[in-house]
């Protein structure tokens, strides 16, 4: 039984890292790949971001969606039919001449990335409640790794061929189907699975994180959470290349260190911390490491300063793993992967809020004549939002022990 689901856990952190990488391996060559088939820069930025835009709106409106699906039907066949979409869609756009077929291949990606959602509902269903903690880390940091290795691959294939990445991309995709095809048991019991017909909106699936305090409670915090780290990705490029003079490589190296401390600490770290601290305190320290960080980000007035802070914000990433194990004891076995598709849904639409706030909020203070440290504006703003979660989460807490 432990080696089955030691295979099974195995198999979704391969299949998250393959399909995050995926995700990846595009970044680098698609607002170019636009541009080509728009025929000039201005159409390629204009339509840039209505592609990035509608990839949100469809893992928000999908999210829940196959999250409902996978509690009827089970996570085996969602997840395996994602997979198969997934390959189709990267061979539809590395093969397209027609920018409007990319489009719809965007929309298509958007939809079956949403399947990430019916991972973290998997291992809900095949984690004992003292290991989730641990295992939802370790698909956070596999999550994070994809995003180091896929724009670094992506780069480097894209230099040969702006299409290469999308075939390399979609080989992937058949290569995971046809290992969990034959090796992927399903892991949602017949008698755990929901018999109910559910709404598809995916605001009515929402509704699932209000059921009890501490699902509105946690989520409220993670709400706030997201939006701050929508606001940091947003103006991160932008704010280092004014404050700082950075060029693409220091950027880049800065989005590697960052990514790099979230796999050591989601990897390696959340189990050791929370044996010491317990799970709650181990999320004060995570939400209060994130209030300190983002502080310090506006604060900086040398580039090295944002490196060091980098290696300090790194214990933030306990988060989230910490806030999904709570989640997952507030729901029955049948309501998992409807509680994961609302969290996939949530954090689509909170962290493009986020990047909509952090852009609005560097457009104001980005202006000649301005003090310097007014740019942090983003980062205190991402600093107020932490600090507002981790006093909630702390009065929750209060509660749940007066309780």
């Amino acid at each position: 039984m432990a080696s089955a689901r030691t295979a099974s856990i195995s198999f979704i952190l391969i299949s998250v890292l393959i399909n995050v990488m995926g995700l990846g391996l595009v970044i680098p060559v698609l607002p170019k790949l636009i541009e080509t088939l728009a025929g000039s820069v201005e159409a390629g930025a204009r339509l840039n971001g209505l592609f990035f835009a509608v990839y949100a709106v469809m893992q928000f409106a999908f999210g829940p969606i196959l999250g409902m699906l996978s509690d009827r039907y089970g996570r085996r066949p969602v997840l395996l039919a994602s997979l198969v979409g997934t390959g189709i869609d990267y061979l539809i756009a590395a093969l397209t001449q027609s920018i409007w077929v990319l489009f719809l291949a965007r929309v298509i990606a958007g939809v079956l990335g949403a399947s990430l959602s019916t991972a973290n509902a998997y291992i809900a269903d095949i984690s004992r409640p003292e290991e989730r903690a641990r295992n939802f880390g370790l698909i956070g940091a596999t999550f994070g790794m994809g995003f180091v290795l896929g724009p670094v691959v992506g780069g480097l294939l894209g230099n040969i061929d702006l299409r290469l990445p999308f075939y390399f991309a979609a080989g992937l995709a058949f290569l995971n189907f046809l290992y969990g095809y034959f090796v992927l048991p399903e892991s949602l019991r017949p008698e755990n699975r929901s018999t109910q017909a559910k709404s598809l909106n995916p605001f009515t699936a929402l509704s699932i994180l209000g059921k009890t305090p501490i699902l509105r409670g946690l989520t409220f915090s993670l709400t706030l959470i997201f939006l701050a780290f929508g606001a940091l990705q947003s103006v991160w490029v932008l704010y280092t290349a004014y404050k700082f003079d950075w060029k693409p490589l220091e950027v880049g190296f800065s989005l590697f260190l960052v990514g790099l401390g979230g796999v050591i600490v989601q990897a390696g770290l959340v189990r050791p911390i929370v044996a010491r601290l317990g799970e709650r305190r181990a999320l004060t320290l995570a939400q209060s490491v994130g209030f300190f960080s983002f502080t310090l980000y506006g604060l900086a007035t040398q580039g090295w300063m944002m490196y060091a802070t980098i290696a300090l914000a790194a214990l933030s990433n306990l988060g989230q793993p910490l806030i999904q194990s709570f989640l997952t004891r507030e729901v029955s076995p049948k309501e998992q992967g409807t509680l994961q598709g609302a969290l996939s849904g949530l954090q689509s639409l909170t962290l493009a809020a986020g990047g909509l706030l952090g852009g609005v909020l560097l457009s104001w203070v980005a202006k000649p004549g301005l003090p310097p440290w007014l740019l942090g504006l983003p980062f205190f703003v991402g600093a107020l939002l932490y600090a507002t979660a981790a006093a909630n989460t702390a009065r929750l807490f209060l509660g749940l022990r007066k309780g």
